[in-house]
């Protein structure tokens, strides 16, 4: 066991020194996508991307062309044209296709978005204030809090300010995660960038996404809903691991969650008590 729990400390320090997934100070684009669907985001994107530029160009140059040859000096009789059908039908049809062109992909992403296949492994994520839950439904005796280390902890264990946490959820690289989102108070939002993964959790209700990460490493994330006076400090770790490494993990883990006498959560809201 002693074994296990080292294998799995040493996966989770590489994890941190090279595998770190977050954005990065003055980074305006996505991040590296890290699963199917985010790289079905990003295509989408800069497809569109492509069109807007290409779109813009056109009206620039048709907005020049205007304004050279119609003003008052170069055509001092202005044309008494009132209509052009062929005109008229070119400005009606390109627009449809064009959104068309948009619209194909875009259901399809969204298609794959909401359906779920089979899933090799399932969390259960519960949003708090300001805190998650997490829970292996197929491993009862794992569940426990993650809560945001403070700034001296985290700088010291190498994590993003504003992103580390205690605990961490650890999934296998390349296979289906299926991810159940609820809350236990007011609506939070998880979500990781990098999986282009988000979805709301609301009280009373359950909801379901899931990804597939293609790449090993330590992925960040943050409550995407505003919440209350901590919003920004509910930072969500998600560790990528091989098969081999994720099932140590697992034997690692369901002594260590099972050994916890009192959810931890309470504690933490004891904390926040004296704090506030």
């Amino acid at each position: 066991m002693a074994a296990t729990f080292i294998t799995a400390t040493n996966a989770f320090s590489q994890a941190i020194e090279d595998g770190i997934h977050s954005a990065k100070p003055g980074q305006i684009g996505f991040m590296e996508p890290a699963s199917p669907i985010m790289e079905g985001i990003v295509s989408l994107h800069d497809m569109i991307t492509v069109m807007m530029l290409g779109i813009t160009l056109f009206v620039t140059i048709l907005i020049i062309y205007i304004a050279v040859k119609f003003n008052a000096k170069a055509n001092p009789v202005p044309s008494k044209t009132t209509h052009n059908t062929l005109l008229e039908v070119a400005w009606t049809v390109i627009p449809v296709l064009i959104l068309v062109v948009i619209a194909v992909p875009s259901f399809r992403l969204l298609y794959q978005q909401d359906v779920i296949p089979e899933a090799d492994v399932t969390v259960k994520a519960t949003g708090n204030q300001w805190y998650w839950s997490y829970e292996y439904p197929d491993h009862e005796e794992i569940t426990f809090d993650a809560i945001m280390l403070d700034e001296a902890e985290a700088k010291a264990a190498g994590h993003p300010r504003l992103l580390g946490t205690d605990e961490r959820v650890v999934v296998p690289v390349n296979k289906i995660i299926r991810v159940q989102v609820t809350s236990n108070d007011v609506i939070h939002a998880w979500t990781i960038p990098a999986f282009g993964s988000k979805i709301d959790a609301v009280p009373g209700k359950l909801n379901e996404t899931w990804f597939k990460a293609t790449k090993e490493g330590l992925y960040y994330g943050q409550c995407s809903e505003l919440c209350g006076i901590r919003h920004g400090f509910m930072p969500i770790n998600v560790e990528v691991v091989s098969e081999v490494e994720y099932e140590a993990w697992l034997e690692e883990a369901k002594v260590k969650y099972a050994s916890n006498d009192a959810p931890r959560s309470r504690e933490y809201a004891s904390a926040q008590e004296i704090t506030e």
